[in-house]
Formats: C-alpha cells, structure tokens, sequence
C-alpha cells in the first residue's frame, strides 16, 4: 500500500483507492453534460465539481488519470453543448422564463441573449466561465440559427479553455500539499461536501423554479445576432 493509500486510510478515505476513480469519472462525466445541455444545468455547481474531481484524483497520485479524464469531460462538455444547440434550435427559448423566477427569469434570458447578441463568437468561448449563460447560450444560439460549424469550434475552443484548466489546477494543485497531509485530506473533504450541498441546493432550487408559470413574451423565438 502506498504512502498516500496508508494516510488515506487513517484519516477516513480510504474507500477512495477503490471506488474513487470510478466514481469521479461517472459523476464528472454525467454532471457536465447536464450542465452543458440541460437546463438543470443552470443550478449545477460545475466549476467546483471539476477542481474538485481533480483533488480527489490527487489522493491516487496518477498523472495519466487527470489528463484522461480532463479529456473525456472536454469532449462530453461539447457534446452536452451541441445537443443544447439542438434542443434550442428545435423548441426556441420559450418554455424556459419562469414568471417570478429568481434564475429562470425573463430578465436573465435577455442579459444572456444581449451578451451573445454583442460579442457573437467569443461569448460562446467566454460563456464557459459564466454559470448561468454557460448552460443558457447553447439554447440561445441555437435559437438564433447560429452557424453550427462555428457554434461548435467556439464552444469547442470554450471547452478546452475551461475543462482541463480546472480539473488540473486542483489535481495539481492538490498535490503541492503532500508534504502536509492533514490540509490535503482537509482539502478533499471540503471539496466533496462543497459538491454534495451544492448538487443539492441546486436541485432544489431547480425544482422551486420549474413550479412557476411560464413567462410568455412577444419575443421569445425572436433571432439574435450570431
């Protein structure tokens, strides 16, 4: 067993040189394409799941299986977006503003349409780093008959600037803690629960939103500029 599986062990994570692999990359894998296609996605905690898939990678010390995983989740990440692009193209954005909604708010769907509507091809880059418009302008480009090709290689270019940056800065930024391994299990820690109570706020949140009427609007299949 190795120095960190015996720290592990000691501190309560044990089961993590076992099951935690496998269970980051199902749950990586799963979350980012919601929160990349899926309205629920709006409510998702994406960005600390992934710095946090990479600190729970940390505790195995594999290089090979953050880099993997960051490109496995990149190539789900634009997948989740293009079905975004699809489901937008399809049914338009007028089912999602909620009349009252503290997210799903007509005011919000037009500060994210607004957003495209004035940077085009690098809001789609730039909307990775943005919660709320990240999961929204998929739809909203779809909407808007964005070219497909060039919705994709923006959202592609996103994605490689936003899935590996975080899972590798916390795989290695994890790993500059070995020399203090009660901060690193403390890190890991933090980073399961800051998940856990995130993906469950958000749930609720999700379904306190999807319980308000719809919010109707003269423009709600209206095109924004590409």
């Amino acid at each position: 067993m190795s120095v960190v599986s015996i720290e592990a062990a000691g501190m309560g994570v044990g089961w993590l040189d076992t099951a935690g692999p496998l269970l980051v990359w199902v749950i990586v894998l799963s979350f980012v394409f919601v929160e990349c296609a899926l309205i629920i996605g709006l409510f998702l905690p994406g960005d600390s799941l992934l710095f946090g898939a990479g600190v729970v990678l940390a505790q195995h010390g594999s290089d090979a299986n953050a880099w993997l995983l960051s490109g496995a989740a990149l190539i789900v990440a634009v997948f989740g977006n293009q079905v975004g692009y699809y489901i937008g193209r399809g049914t338009g954005t007028k089912l999602i503003a909620r009349r009252g909604g503290k997210v799903l708010n007509k005011e919000n769907l037009e500060r994210a349409q607004r957003f495209l509507d004035r940077r085009g091809f690098f809001a789609i880059v730039a909307a990775r780093w943005i919660p709320w418009i990240r999961t929204l302008a998929p739809l909203i480009a779809g909407t808007a008959r964005m070219d497909p090709r060039r919705f994709m290689f923006a959202t592609a270019l996103g994605g490689l600037l936003w899935v590996p940056t975080l899972v590798l800065l916390g795989y290695y930024g994890a790993g500059l803690l070995d020399a203090l391994p009660w901060l690193k299990t403390a890190a890991l820690w933090a980073s399961i629960a800051f998940f856990v109570l995130g993906t469950g706020y958000g749930f609720l949140r999700y379904r306190r939103e999807m319980r308000r009427p719809v919010e109707v609007t003269a423009n709600d299949d209206s095109n924004a500029r590409a």
